[in-house]
């Protein structure tokens, strides 16, 4: 692959702010000075830890650890290599990527397996847009579908970029044979059905989707990885699928429905302070929601929610409603979700209709327009009043039995919630619907964590087990030399040259990471060409390495006297590397007898010069 050119690599880093970059999969907020903090996109977590310095152009997470600076995030958020995320962020910022070799990208044949179906994806989702458009028979069909069965408009379409499967669908294969994409892109992108040991040809490539409205899926960055394709008339007899009216994309390299939500690249932008994203079950209900001005909505595929999804939401914002239909399987979804949104940190609210009016979303939206949603977040109910109603509709009439069954269930999904505040409150309101006291309540639902905790625990999965397996808790030590040294190296770096003049290799302790990045570090500056704290990367060489750097950096220093405390962290260095050898010393000299072949002449002269070498001061020529 071409080689992208390390000035060229220089001046997207100076051109590209890391935060625009990181703001595509997390909510920043201020966190003082240049500094900018949101929920880690690498673990799961309820409390930013997820910590981007703009100004310097690296971030860090302080739970997982993971950091680096732009192009790190790409390569991880996006599963690329460098030279890809290079180019993905150059095609981004419209900046233009030079190469070793001349100006110019890698050839088909050189692209990722991942670059190669995302590319497959935009030509397919072009291809059946184009289709819903053009003159032909299926496109005048699909219009006419979307325009009056569907009541959705033409802007709508292009926004989406709405499609047409042909159904006969040989256009896309023949497109994409004409592109010269890998056998191994067109096998496992998931447009097609190919029998394993068919070769590759247009006959061999059989649509996946046929005579099917084309509803594009793009993951929570923009980028198209799968299609929801609707039933029509259109869908011809012989399709697999024929009765489904839904057909979505199998799972490929790009796409795992668990992990991204319908709209939510859109929706992100939109959502915040009094406007929480608002889940419901499909993508029409979700384009109908926003056809209306409602921006927030997003949707699982199908009703499905799983835990992925939540905490994807969580990263943006904490507040969802959620606006199911009222049949029983939306119902039934709702309540499954409200545990887990629970568990992931979300302050849940739920969207219902009263009496007999329709409850399905697009047709709500469509006969009312926003005014409907206004009217439902007047009646929303909060997450226990909900799940309490849904439970037991009739309280008052319930048996002891019935409560009993209903308040297990109820417990079950506030056992989730790890704030005792929460919990105190759901309690109170379910001892209200279910007009128990709320001293039985209470002590109901102590007795039932003490029970699954025990359960738990014979499983092996309860806290104490996580304990006993899990790493042991770090000790609570102070910074060791070696990291007191990096602390200067990466703030004052005016100073690396004369510490490097002073502090002895020998000294050092190697061991760990903190100190064989000073024994780096200190070569750089010892041979002149120390890169500057902007250009780190080639020095450092594992994820252990990369971690604490951007741990050091991100500690705020202001030292009236740098150059003093760069002296005392190489005092200690020295101290602790020569006092060991100075107490065995004294040792052989105190039990040294002229019988005991020990050389006391020559310990002596050794006690001496290190005694000398401890009490030399340590003087740098830039201190300050």
């Amino acid at each position: 692959m071409p080689v992208i050119k390390q000035t060229c690599i220089r001046d997207l880093k100076l051109r590209v702010s890391l935060a625009d970059v990181v703001s595509r999969a997390v909510t920043l907020k201020k966190a003082g000075g240049s500094r900018l903090k949101g929920l880690c996109p690498f673990h799961s977590e309820k409390t930013p830890s997820f910590n981007v310095d703009s100004d310097k152009g690296f971030y860090h997470c302080f739970g997982c650890g993971k950091s680096g600076d732009l192009f790190s995030f790409v390569q991880e958020t996006e599963q690329l290599n460098f030279t890809e995320a290079v180019e993905a962020l150059g095609q981004r910022f419209g900046i233009v990527i030079e190469y070793e070799e001349g100006r110019g990208g890698p050839t088909v044949e050189q692209r990722s397996l991942r670059q190669e179906i995302f590319a497959l994806h935009d030509l397919a989702a072009e291809h059946y847009h184009q289709v819903f458009k053009g003159a032909g028979a299926t496109g005048a069909w699909m219009r006419q579908y979307w325009l009056e069965r569907r009541k959705f408009t033409p802007e709508l379409a292009d926004e989406f970029k709405i499609g047409a499967a042909e159904p006969a669908g040989g256009e896309l294969a023949a497109l994409v044979l004409r592109k010269k994409f890998s056998e191994e892109a067109l096998r496992q992108c998931g447009l097609f059905f190919i029998y394993d040991d068919a070769m590759i040809t247009a006959g061999a490539l059989k649509p996946r989707f046929r005579g099917r409205l084309m509803i594009p899926i793009r993951d929570h960055q923009g980028r198209i990885v799968a299609f929801t394709a609707r039933q029509t008339e259109l869908t011809p007899e012989d399709d697999p699928a024929r009765e489904a009216k839904y057909v979505n994309s199998p799972e490929t390299p790009i796409f795992s429905k668990g992990n991204l939500l319908f709209n939510l690249d859109r929706a992100r932008s939109h959502a915040g302070e009094g406007r929480p994203f608002v889940l419901v079950e499909g993508q029409l209900d979700a384009l109908r929601c926003w056809s209306v001005g409602l921006h927030t909505a997003v949707a699982p595929q199908g009703t499905s929610i799983t835990e992925s999804q939540l905490a994807l939401l969580r990263r943006y914002h904490a507040q969802v409603e959620c606006f199911f239909d009222s049949d029983a399987a939306g119902q039934k979804a709702a309540l499954r979700f409200l545990p887990m949104a629970l568990k992931a940190g979300l302050e849940a609210r739920f969207l219902t209709v009263a009496g007999a009016e329709k409850s399905d979303p697009d047709v709500l939206f469509l006969e009312r327009g926003l005014a409907a949603y206004d009217g439902l977040r007047r009646g929303a109910l909060s997450a226990m009043a909900f799940a309490c109603r849904a439970l037991l509709p009739a309280p008052a009439t319930a048996s002891a039995e019935l409560k009993t069954r209903a308040a297990v269930s109820l417990f079950e999904i506030i056992a989730q919630a790890e704030s005792a505040v929460a919990r105190a409150e759901f309690l109170g309101e379910v001892a209200a619907h279910l007009r128990l006291p709320a001293a039985a309540v209470q002590q109901d639902f102590q007795a039932f964590l003490a029970r699954t905790g025990r359960q738990a625990a014979l499983r092996g999965t309860g806290p104490g087990a996580e304990a006993r397996s899990g790493p042991p808790a770090a000790s609570n030590v102070g910074v060791s030399p070696e990291q007191h040294l990096l602390l200067i190296c990466l703030h004052y770096e005016q100073l690396g040259p004369a510490m490097a003049g002073v502090c002895r290799h020998d000294w050092i302790d190697a061991g760990h990471v903190a100190g064989v990045l000073l024994n780096r570090f200190l070569a750089e500056f010892e041979q002149g060409s120390w890169p500057g704290i902007e250009h780190l990367d080639p020095l450092l060489e594992t994820d252990a390495e990369r971690a604490l750097v951007a741990t050091l950096r991100f500690v705020t220093l202001n030292l009236d006297a740098p150059g003093k405390v760069a002296e005392e962290g190489l005092r200690l260095l020295r101290a602790r590397a020569l006092e060991p050898r100075l107490r065995q010393i004294e040792l052989a000299l105190a039990g040294a007898h002229a019988d005991s072949g020990v050389d006391a002449n020559s310990l002596l002269k050794q006690r001496t010069e290190i005694q000398r070498q401890l009490r030399a001061p340590i003087g740098l020529p830039a201190a300050g």
